[in-house]
């Protein structure tokens, strides 16, 4: 079991670590050679959006997955290829109507998000530009989850390797070498999406795989869509929960951030508490690649194991997966806390998000030794076909702890109430998902 999970792990996880380049790659361009901590900024408002949109694959990728894995694992690959097919409309039906109304109300949107007078021109060119890649990213990560669930976890890291790898490079040539700044850091993202896409369409189109693009799968099934929403559910209820904490967290930092800053920044305080913020998120991505690669790897060996009836081997790998991501999270933290400074230094020169950014760093990651607790938990529900307990999982994390925990303790302790409420509503998630998933594995 060591040697599958890690077999299935370490792909998804060199994929995620890759992809964590690829956010922080824009930041480090645009922070060292463009417009700087405003840049940073537009980046960070835009996001959100964009994930929110491209989730509508993720979710259908995820859920199919799980009725894909189980079918396979039953035998029954008549089931499996209608439900790719399934997947397909349903991702490019949502996708593409979520670009339009992107581009119907972006300003709206990005207001809401948190821009600003001082950031909205700056995330209106990023937005823009990404809006075009969309669809091919949504794409992507829906057909990224059925590929992991062939039993084909190199193929998948490619879909994210090949983005990453095409992102740095035209990051140097548009912003370093052409001095395109935040426009060049689009361009560079979106041909990332595209060739994304295309990498996965001609995965399927050339017939490496076992499941093939039928036109007569692509009818859809109601039945097959109530089990693959069902299941995906969770992950699109995740990626909005992001977004609503992103609302939240962006507006609090606007309000609190003018009021911490002021006398630094006067009204721009609430720009450069959104830039800290973007900083670190990347160091989110980066710290959390290992626990969400395990969470990948773990998650078709669950379905595949429950379709076929083998507790043992169920509960095997759902306890060395709480084991790896807990030791890794360790080394992780400690490293943070001794170097802070020197984390930050790579990607930024300025002297302001240099003084205020390494505590801040340090306080949000206090949480990180059980975060692989909540990921693993919400995982293995999806995993076995459970929406319901995934679901109040995935609601509890940002919904029932931190955006509550956000507005009680900002109004104590102002903007650092702000900071401290992510790691506390993330150890009192991972303690609630720990309980519930070590009841549910011991009764298999």
């Amino acid at each position: 079991m060591s040697k599958l999970l890690f077999q299935q792990s370490l792909p998804a996880s060199i994929g995620f670590l890759v992809m964590s380049f690829y956010q922080m790659v824009d930041v480090f361009f645009v922070s060292r050679y463009a417009e700087g901590e405003i840049a940073i900024a537009a980046i960070t408002v835009v996001l959100p959006i964009t994930f929110l949109i491209s989730s509508f694959g993720m979710a259908i990728g995820v859920g199919g997955a799980s009725v894909l894995a189980r079918a396979l694992g039953e035998g029954n690959t008549t089931k499996a290829q209608k439900t790719f097919g399934n997947q397909i409309k349903l991702t490019v039906g949502f996708v593409l109507f979520f670009v339009l109304v992107g581009y119907i109300f972006q300003e709206q949107l990005l207001r809401v998000f948190g821009a600003n007078d001082e950031i909205i021109p700056f995330a209106k060119k990023y937005f823009n530009i990404l809006l075009l890649g969309l669809p091919f990213l949504g794409w992507a990560m829906m057909t990224n989850n059925v590929i992991r669930a062939e039993g084909k976890p190199k193929m998948a890291m490619l879909t994210m390797i090949i983005p990453a790898v095409s992102n740095i490079i035209l990051d140097y040539i548009l912003i370093y070498q052409f001095n395109m700044g935040i426009t060049g850091a689009a361009i560079a993202t979106s041909s990332g999406y595209i060739l994304s896409g295309l990498y996965t369409l001609w995965f399927f189109v050339s017939g490496r795989n076992e499941l093939k693009l039928i036109p007569d799968d692509l009818k859809l099934d109601f039945g097959l869509i109530k089990e693959i929403t069902s299941i995906g559910s969770i992950t699109l209820v995740r990626q909005s929960m992001f977004s609503i904490l992103a609302i939240v967290l962006y507006s609090q930092l606007n309000k609190w951030g003018v009021i911490a800053y002021e006398n630094i920044f006067d009204q721009s305080g609430g720009s450069h508490a959104i830039a800290i913020y973007g900083l670190i998120r990347g160091f989110t991505l980066f710290i959390a690649f290992p626990i969400i690669g395990i969470m990948q790897g773990l998650m078709p060996i669950v379905s595949y194991n429950y379709g076929a009836k083998n507790w043992q081997r169920v509960r095997h790998s759902v306890w060395l997966a709480i084991k790896w991501t807990t030791f890794i999270s360790i080394i992780l933290l400690t490293i943070i806390t001794v170097f802070p400074q020197k984390l930050i230094e790579i990607f930024t020169e300025d002297k302001e998000l240099l003084n205020h950014t390494p505590r801040v760093l340090r306080l949000i990651f206090l949480s990180l030794p059980v975060m692989g607790i909540g990921f693993i938990g919400g995982g293995f529900f999806q995993a076995i076909g459970k929406p319901i307990p995934a679901l109040v999982l995935t609601l509890a994390r940002q919904g029932l702890f931190m955006i509550p925990l956000m507005y009680i303790l900002s109004y104590f302790l102002g903007l650092d109430g702000v900071w401290f409420s992510m790691p506390l509503g993330e150890i009192l998630a991972g303690i609630w998902a720990g309980i519930w998933l070590y009841t549910s594995v011991k009764r298999l």
